[in-house]
């Protein structure tokens, strides 16, 4: 053991020009430490998936606010390989789910394999997405091939999907924790996210993200209530 400490040491290569004492990182007695883990768990709890917004606008800072807790995910080489166009104007929010709805008619019509529609059933999703329109914001995801930990760096970037995914993540709690809605959509294909966001070629749409109030008379699917257990998930070996 010793041994591959050593190791991992000499493999690590640390100095002042290149690294600094961690700050800010917070401690707490351990049964603080239970009690926010479970307190976090018990506001995730009440998350859902919602496909009736209210039209109430969100104000624009707010949504910043969540994107810059995003901001803050692991990356592969800490190059932050993800970009949020945050859609509020009406028109162009009308643009993208008209095109969606394209995109997701020839999914239910022609692409989707009768596995797929079964699985979809007791959601009760179709092709018509009016709540796209409908909230105040529309968050466009992308990743990114090629960039770096500064914006005016152009190199490959690393473990793209995974690291866009976490940060996606980070968001969608963000939203939760601020006291808002989310719906995940992702269009097959997406392609014309790029030309409606302004977003050039070499970015990758990830999906989007539907962010609002819940409508009041919001429901959600039964099937979506079920939840594996933690011995249905989790091994600790």
């Amino acid at each position: 053991m010793l041994w591959a400490f050593q190791t991992l040491r000499m493999v690590m290569k640390t100095g002042p020009d290149t690294h600094q004492p961690l700050q800010g990182f917070p401690t707490y007695p351990l049964e603080d430490m239970r009690a926010r883990a479970r307190a976090f768990h018990t506001d995730l709890q009440t998350r859902r998936s919602v496909r009736s917004f209210s039209d109430r606008p969100v104000p624009r800072d707010l949504i910043a606010e969540c994107v810059r807790s995003a901001g803050t995910a692991p990356s592969g080489a800490n190059h932050q390989p993800w970009f949020f166009a945050c859609i509020g104007n009406q028109k162009l929010k009308t643009a993208i789910r008209e095109a969606a709805e394209t995109e997701e008619r020839a999914f239910y019509q022609r692409r989707a394999g009768e596995d797929w529609l079964q699985a979809l059933a007791p959601i009760g999703t179709d092709p018509v997405k009016p709540y796209m329109a409908i909230a105040p914001w529309l968050i466009c995801i992308f990743a990114q091939r090629r960039g770096g930990v500064t914006t005016t760096e152009d190199r490959k970037n690393y473990y793209i999907s995974e690291s866009v995914g976490i940060a996606t993540g980070f968001l969608i709690a963000a939203c939760h924790q601020a006291g808002l809605a989310t719906l995940v959509h992702t269009p097959n294909p997406m392609t014309f996210l790029n030309d409606l966001c302004g977003r050039p070629k070499t970015e990758k749409p990830f999906l989007i993200l539907v962010v609002g109030y819940p409508a009041e008379d919001a429901q959600v699917p039964n099937h979506a209530l079920v939840k594996k257990a933690l011995p249905d998930i989790a091994s600790f070996l």
